[in-house]
This record gives structure tokens, C-alpha cells and sequence, in this order.
């Protein structure tokens, strides 16, 4: 009996649907153990109130971390526009050069 006709105990050939793991996983970056003292960078993709969502964070954040600095998404641009390839081309030299130590990455709700 072939795979086409049903077999009578009820078991069929069958093909897993999805292909093997083409990347490797990777190690996620060590988490900061504080954001007090720290410098983060946010970013948006200018869709939604994601400026609002980034000015109601950085002021809880601010309020539980003493000293924490913020980078504003205005100095990096739209990070899903036109410009997006260049953006993110620059980010790694811009984000050390700024010395920044964490990023807040997103769009409005």
C-alpha cells in the first residue's frame, strides 16, 4: 500500500513542513545590572504616539533610576523610513560614540 491510499490503522506518511535551522543561535548581550548612571538610547519608527510612549518612560525611569541620561529618538531618525539602511548602518560607531549603554527600540500604542 502506498502513502496515497489510507491504511487501515490509521497511520500516514507524513513530511515535516519546515526546514532545518539555517543560523546558529547566538548569546543574548549580558542584561545591565542597574539602569542608575546609564545612557539609553531610544528609537522609533515614527507610527503611532511612540514620542509619547519614549517621554512617559523616561520620566518613570528617571524617577527610579538616579542619573540615568537619554539619547532621543529625534538624534537618530526614523528608523523605519526612507533613510532606514543608512541608520542602521551608522548605529554601532553613532550608539558608541554617544556612549550609550542600552536602547529602547519601538513604536507607539
Amino acid at each position: 500500500m502506498d502513502a496515497k491510499q489510507s491504511a487501515s490503522d490509521g497511520h500516514y506518511e507524513v513530511l515535516w513542513p519546515r526546514s532545518p535551522r539555517q543560523t546558529k543561535k547566538k548569546t543574548l548581550a549580558r542584561r545591565l545590572d542597574t539602569l542608575k548612571g546609564k545612557t539609553i538610547a531610544q528609537f522609533w519608527d515614527f507610527v503611532f504616539s511612540g514620542d509619547k510612549v519614549h517621554e512617559a518612560l523616561e520620566f518613570s525611569l528617571k524617577e527610579r533610576f538616579p542619573g540615568v541620561r537619554f539619547v532621543s529618538w529625534k538624534e537618530f531618525g526614523n528608523t523605519h523610513g526612507q533613510d532606514e539602511r543608512k541608520i542602521l548602518e551608522d548605529l554601532p560607531a553613532r550608539l558608541k560614540a554617544l556612549g550609550v549603554d542600552a536602547a529602547i527600540s519601538g513604536m507607539g500604542a
